[in-house]
């Protein structure tokens, strides 16, 4: 990607008030990461005192009953990989039941979650039939492009 394809992707932030964006053309991978500003609302700067990071360290979240990494290499389990950066959901919207849980048995066009990325809703489908063994992601949590979200034991 050249100069100018970099200044067309920092426009488009920009003009959709983005603070993060990441494309793959090519084999080749740019990243592109708005510095947070310190403000207050109303656009007042905060000072920041010198020697303190923007950003306490945050508690460990607790993780999703992840599957053993034993399961992800076995033959028969499908691991379904996020295929953009984005935000994940497990439901259409808040107070909602989740798409799929842990143990359902899906076929190849369910729609497991939905993926956030620049303020469109992207469904993920199993891709696979078999049976959910594993939720790999919290609801809510942003994603990278290539993490795996579930795993699926597929049908004998």
């Amino acid at each position: 990607m050249d100069v100018d394809g970099i200044k067309k992707l920092l426009s488009l932030m920009n003009d959709n008030d983005l603070c993060e964006l990441e494309v793959e053309e090519e084999g080749k991978k740019v990243r592109l990461r708005k510095h947070e500003r310190n403000t207050a609302p109303g656009g007042v700067m905060v000072p920041m005192p010198i020697g303190v990071s923007a950003a306490p360290a945050a508690a460990a979240a607790p993780a999703p009953a992840a599957a053993p990494a034993a399961a992800a290499s076995r033959k028969d389990v499908v691991e379904v990989k996020s295929p953009l950066v984005g935000t994940f959901y497990r439901s259409p919207k808040p107070g909602t039941p989740p798409f799929a849980e842990v143990n359902e048995r899906v076929n190849a066009e369910k729609t497991l979650c939905i993926i956030e990325a620049m303020k469109v809703m992207n469904e993920i489908k199993a891709e696979v039939e078999g049976t959910i063994e594993a939720i790999l992601v919290n609801n809510g949590e942003a994603v990278e492009f290539n993490q795996p979200l579930f795993l699926i034991r597929k049908d004998a």
